[in-house]
C-alpha cells in the first residue's frame, strides 16, 4: 500500500538510528478495531535503546509526523495510530491493481531463481485417494505463489514406483491374478490383489518374505518380473492423468523412485570416501547422534536399499540438474525425522546446499474421525470425491440457476474448487474430517462463495456496462473503506504465505475479502447515477481483478457465472 509505504518511510525517517525500514514494517499493526486508526506502530521495542517510556516515545513520534500525509495522527498509551486520508489512498490503491492486474501483489523474494517443488508422489497401482489430495494441492498453490514471488518453480511427482510393496503385488498377482480382469481394470484389480496380500499374510507371514525375495529379484533386473512392473506403471500413470487434469495441476518432471535405481551406488561409495558410514548389525548406517537423530539406515543387511539412500541420490541429481535456491518437499508430518535425516546427511558429506532443503510438513485427512488406510481397504478415491463434488454443485446450479450457460463446465469448477479449497483453507499442519456436503455450498466459508462473490461482481459490472479506468476514485464510506485496506494487504499477504508455505494464509484472506465485498454490495447502493458511480463501480473491478487472482493461486476457477 502506498500510504503504509509513506508510513514506513516517515518513521524512517524519524527513527533512522534506531530502526531500519524492514524492522519498522516487520512491527505495523493495523488495529482490529478501525475505530483507532488504520494502521498502528507500536513503540515497545525503543524502550530499552532509547531508555525512555513507550508511551512517551509514542507522543514524541506522534509530535514529530507530518500531518499532511495523514488525516488524524494519535498517540494512544504505548502506540502510534494514524489513519489515513481516504480519498488519496482509494485512489492510489484501485489505480495501482488496474495498472498492475494479475501482477498487482508481486514480490521478488525468488529474484528469479529455481525452486524445487516435490508433491503429489502417489504410489503406482493404487489409485489416487483422498490421502493424496493435500500434497498434490498444497504443493501446486506453493508453485503458484513462488511464481508470483519471482521464483521458477519446477513441480516433481516423485512417483512412489519402487520398493517391497511391489514384490508384495507380484507375488499377489502370480497367486491370484487373471490377466484378463487386470487388463478390464487394472488399478482396482491391483488395488483388491494388494489388500489380498496383507489380509493372507496375517495367517501365512511366510509371504512377506517371499515378498521381500520378489523385489531383490526385481532391483537386481529380473526380466519378467521388470515388464510387470512396467505393466503396472504405465496403467497407473493414465488414470493418474485423469485427475490431475480434473485439478488442473501439471509437473515438469515424472522421475520417480525407479528412476534412481542407478544413482545410489555412487552415493553409497562416497558416503564410504568419506568415512561417514558404518555397519550395524549388518546394515550399513550414518551415525547422527550429534542432531540428536536416529541413525539413517542406508542399505539392509540384505543388500536392499532404503528411502533415505534413493532421496540422497534424488538431492543431488536436482541440484545438479537444477541448481535449485529452494527444494521443497511436500509430504506429511509423519516424515519430518526422515527429512531431518536427509539434510543431516547431506550437511555431512559436505553440500552446504543442503540447508536449502525445506520439508513442507501437513496434517491427514480424516473420514468419520478415522484415518484412511490403503492396506486396510478403507480407501476414499479422489476421483470419486471430485465427480460427487461436481455434481452437487450442478444439482445447486440448477436449482438457482437452471438457464445458466455452460453449466456442467461451471459445476466442475465449482465443485472441484470447492474441495481443494476446503483443503487449503486450514492450516496445512492441521489435520481435518472431510464432509463433502458442507464444503459443496455455496453460504459459509467456502469455495464456492468465494467464487459466487467473483460472480456477483462481474454481473454488477456487466450491467453498469461502463469504462472505469479513467477516474480518480475518491472513495469515503465506511463498507468501501473496509474493501480498501484489505485490497491494499494482498501484496503482503502473499510474501507471508510465501515464507511461510502456507497457502491458507491466501485461502483466509480472500474469504474476508468476499466478506467486506458482499456487505458493500448489501449496504451501497452501487448502481446509483450519482458522481460516485465510477469510483463504486472501479472498487468493484479491482475487488474482482484480487479474488480472481487470489483463487487462480489456490488453484482454483472463477466462473464468470454462477
Amino acid at each position: 500500500m502506498n500510504n503504509k509505504d509513506t508510513f514506513i518511510t516517515d518513521l524512517a525517517v524519524i527513527l533512522k538510528e534506531h530502526l531500519t525500514e524492514e524492522q519498522i514494517e516487520s512491527v505495523i499493526e493495523i488495529p482490529k478495531d478501525s475505530s483507532m486508526g488504520d494502521l498502528a506502530f507500536p513503540a515497545f521495542q525503543l524502550a530499552k535503546v532509547m531508555r525512555k517510556a513507550p508511551h512517551l516515545i509514542a507522543n514524541d513520534i506522534a509530535a514529530s509526523l507530518s500531518s499532511n500525509h495523514y488525516a488524524q495522527i494519535e498517540a494512544v498509551g504505548p502506540y502510534v495510530n494514524v489513519k489515513l486520508i481516504r480519498s488519496e489512498a482509494s485512489t492510489q490503491i484501485i489505480k495501482h491493481i488496474f495498472e498492475a492486474q494479475n501482477h498487482y501483489g508481486e514480490n521478488n523474494l525468488g529474484q528469479d531463481g529455481n525452486m524445487i517443488i516435490d508433491m503429489s508422489s502417489p504410489n503406482i497401482a493404487k489409485p489416487m485417494s483422498m490421502g493424496h489430495l493435500r500434497s498434490t494441492v498444497i504443493g501446486n498453490a506453493i508453485a503458484n505463489l513462488a511464481s508470483k514471488s519471482h521464483y521458477n518453480p519446477i513441480k516433481i511427482n516423485y512417483l512412489g514406483d519402487w520398493g517391497t510393496q511391489f514384490g508384495k503385488l507380484i507375488v499377489a498377482y502370480q497367486l491370484w491374478g487373471d490377466p484378463k480382469v487386470v487388463e478390464q481394470n487394472p488399478v482396482t484389480e491391483l488395488v483388491r490383489l494388494y489388500v489380498h496380500f496383507h489380509e493372507v499374510a496375517i495367517e501365512q507371514p511366510e509371504l512377506e518374505e517371499q515378498a521381500r525375495q520378489v523385489f531383490l529379484r526385481l532391483e537386481q533386473g529380473d526380466e519378467e518380473l521388470l515388464s510387470l512392473w512396467k505393466w503396472f506403471r504405465e496403467e497407473s500413470l493414465k488414470e493418474f492423468q485423469r485427475i490431475y487434469e480434473l485439478l488442473d495441476v501439471s509437473f515438469d518432471s515424472y522421475n520417480g523412485e525407479a528412476f534412481f535405481n542407478d544413482k545410489m551406488d555412487p552415493v553409497i561409495e562416497e558416503l564410504n570416501e568419506k568415512g561417514l558410514t558404518e555397519e550395524s548389525e549388518g546394515a550399513t548406517i550414518v551415525d547422527l547422534d550429534e542432531y540428536d537423530l536416529p541413525p539413517a539406515l542406508i542399505k539392509k543387511s540384505d543388500g536392499a536399499t532404503l528411502y533415505v539412500t534413493r532421496d540422497l541420490a534424488a538431492a543431488k541429481y536436482r541440484y545438479e540438474k537444477y541448481d535449485f535456491d529452494k527444494a521443497i518437499y511436500v509430504v506429511g508430518n509423519e516424515q519430518r525425522v526422515h527429512f531431518q535425516q536427509l539434510k543431516a546427511v547431506l550437511g555431512k558429506m559436505g553440500y552446504d546446499w543442503a540447508q536449502d532443503i525445506i520439508h513442507v510438513p501437513f496434517g491427514l485427512i480424516t473420514k468419520d474421525g478415522k484415518k484412511l488406510s490403503t492396506r486396510k481397504g478403507d480407501v476414499v478415491l479422489l476421483e470419486d470425491v471430485l465427480n460427487e463434488a461436481i455434481e452437487l454443485a450442478l444439482e445447486q446450479i440448477e436449482a438457482k440457476n437452471p438457464d445458466l450457460k455452460d453449466k456442467e463446465q461451471v459445476a466442475r469448477q465449482v465443485g472441484v474448487g470447492a474441495v481443494i479449497f476446503h483443503d487449503l483453507k486450514n492450516e496445512r499442519i492441521n489435520s481435518f474430517d472431510f464432509n463433502l456436503d458442507e464444503i459443496v455450498r455455496f453460504e459459509g466459508e467456502t469455495g464456492p462463495y468465494v467464487q459466487y462473490s467473483y460472480a456477483r461482481a462481474m454481473r454488477v459490472l456487466r450491467l453498469a456496462d461502463m469504462d472505469v479506468t479513467s477516474f480518480d476514485y475518491q472513495l469515503q464510506d465506511d463498507y468501501s473503506w473496509e474493501i480498501i485496506k484489505k485490497l491494499s494487504q494482498y501484496g503482503s499477504t502473499i510474501e507471508r504465505a510465501m515464507r511461510e508455505y502456507e497457502p491458507s494464509v491466501i485461502a483466509k484472506y480472500v474469504l474476508q475479502l468476499s466478506q467486506l465485498f458482499n456487505k458493500f454490495y448489501a449496504n451501497v447502493r452501487i448502481l446509483e447515477k450519482d458522481d460516485q458511480l465510477p469510483a463504486r463501480l472501479a472498487l468493484v473491478k479491482a475487488t474482482s481483478i484480487v479474488i480472481k487472482d487470489a483463487l487462480a493461486l489456490l488453484g482454483v476457477h472463477a466462473p464468470h457465472e454462477m
